[in-house]
């Protein structure tokens, strides 16, 4: 479990660069460890290095390896050294009928995308009573095979979602396309945050509308100097990608 700790140390160490780069602080940044393609024994070793952040794009997924993590933090209760629990973050594309059991499992859900969706966490939100935390996916790449809302709907669709009851619309997810070229991530993430900012200056949200999620294993040190305040890192801890180091 050691290339865990190296693997989370070398993350850490880009996210305190890209941050002095951009002059930012460190502790404005969140990590979330996409455990996707991780075994339960090294998803262990992360909480055991103290991060409480978990993200996953598949239902079935999330739900297995939620119970196996909740069992291991009750056995481990009087242990000093783990924490009580961890926040896990739907990250992938959701369909409406499986909003009920991602409600019950996940603390955010970062890829609301249509009116439907939005509507369908709200309602079942007041059949738990829960106000669940979401971010609007906006497809800041423009590409046809990615979800998300079309740049052009993305501030209406915020509008209408800040005007249903038991939902709270707390940011904004983009991802930006699979390239080396560091110009077509950057202005990717430019966009992402300018579509930010709009929703912000219409005012129709409010003080929790805070969270610019973006930023993968890939591109997180590009993702921190254009503004993001989540991001989403799997293969860079778990996998070592490569592309991670070139870009």
């Amino acid at each position: 479990m050691q290339e865990i700790a190296d693997r989370l140390k070398r993350v850490e160490d880009n996210i305190a660069s890209a941050c002095e780069r951009a002059s930012r602080a460190v502790e404005d940044i969140t990590m979330i460890v996409v455990t996707k393609t991780a075994s339960i024994e090294s998803i262990k070793e992360v909480i055991r290095q103290g991060y409480t952040h978990l993200g996953e794009n598949r239902l079935q997924h999330l739900k297995q390896v939620a119970k196996e993590v909740a069992e291991f933090l009750e056995a481990g209760a009087d242990d000093p050294s783990l924490v009580d629990s961890v926040d896990w973050h739907m990250i992938g594309h959701l369909q409406r009928n499986k909003v009920r059991s991602v409600l019950k499992t996940t603390s955010f859900v970062h890829s609301v995308d249509t009116l439907r969706l939005a509507e369908e966490i709200s309602e079942t939100g007041e059949k738990l009573n829960i106000t669940p935390n979401v971010l609007l996916q906006v497809n800041c790449s423009e590409e046809p095979q990615k979800y998300g809302v079309p740049v052009g709907a993305a501030i209406h669709l915020a509008e209408q979602i800040t005007t249903m009851n038991n939902i709270r619309l707390v940011g904004l997810m983009t991802m930006a396309p699979l390239t080396l070229n560091k110009d077509i991530v950057r202005s990717c993430f430019v966009r992402g945050r300018e579509i930010f900012e709009e929703i912000k200056d219409e005012g129709h949200v409010d003080k929790e509308f805070k969270h610019l999620s973006m930023g993968m294993s890939q591109d997180y040190k590009i993702a921190i100097e254009e503004g993001a305040t989540i991001l989403r890192i799997g293969s860079a801890i778990f996998t070592d990608n490569k592309i991670t180091r070139r870009i």
